[in-house]
């Protein structure tokens, strides 16, 4: 606040009259020595110690060429305490985006983690499956971003500016890939044929 004042000095004795006041900052003022304002940073969030989903895979560690394969997370909601000028601060995240990469240049972004599906259902095309197009060892990668909020002395919860990308463990797959032939032979009768001992 600036307050504008005028004496006339050419009078003897005259007293400061006062002109006007005006706020040298437009909206609101700015916090008054001693107010400190609490909050948590995109650098503090990634900084927590967040732990990656651990990725999972059906039918397994072994998959066949051109069938889906079943790729997961299993992300888990986390929270943190922390100090911030003697105030405890509370601290949530959720994973909400997750970067899928599939070992072979393929890559994906979704928004679910996918899950595990019933053994009957193996093969089927899911949110987050994929299809081998060669056989071979690849090692599949992801990257989940997660959104934080905070409370300061259990008051209400507001939201992080930014996010944290934390890394998961890759999971290495090795690609098959199956043949089906037919025989007619009686392994019996001949049992040095086809498909025989």
């Amino acid at each position: 606040m600036v307050v504008w004042e005028r004496l006339d000095t050419r009078t003897p004795g005259a007293a400061w009259e006062r002109l006007e006041q005006a706020c040298l900052y437009p909206g609101k003022p700015p916090e008054r020595p001693g107010d400190v304002v609490i909050t948590v940073t995109e650098k503090q969030l990634r900084e927590l110690p967040i732990k990656a989903p651990e990725l999972g895979s059906q039918p397994g560690r072994h998959t066949l060429k051109g069938a889906e394969t079943n790729i997961y997370a299993e992300p888990a909601d986390q929270s943190f305490t922390i100090d911030i000028l003697g105030r405890k601060v509370e601290i949530r995240v959720k994973a909400t985006e997750y970067h899928w990469s599939y070992g072979d240049g393929a890559s994906l972004v979704t928004s679910a983690p996918g899950g595990p599906i019933p053994e009957a259902r193996w093969g089927e095309k899911t949110v987050t499956s994929h299809a081998y197009t060669q056989t071979g060892d690849v090692s599949v990668g992801l990257a989940t971003v997660f959104t934080g909020e905070f409370s300061v002395d259990g008051g209400a919860f507001q939201p992080v500016a930014g996010t944290a990308r934390v890394p998961s463990a890759s999971k290495a797959l090795s690609v098959w890939r199956s043949e089906v032939k037919l025989y007619a032979d009686d392994c019996a009768a001949n049992p040095v044929g086809p498909g025989c001992g």
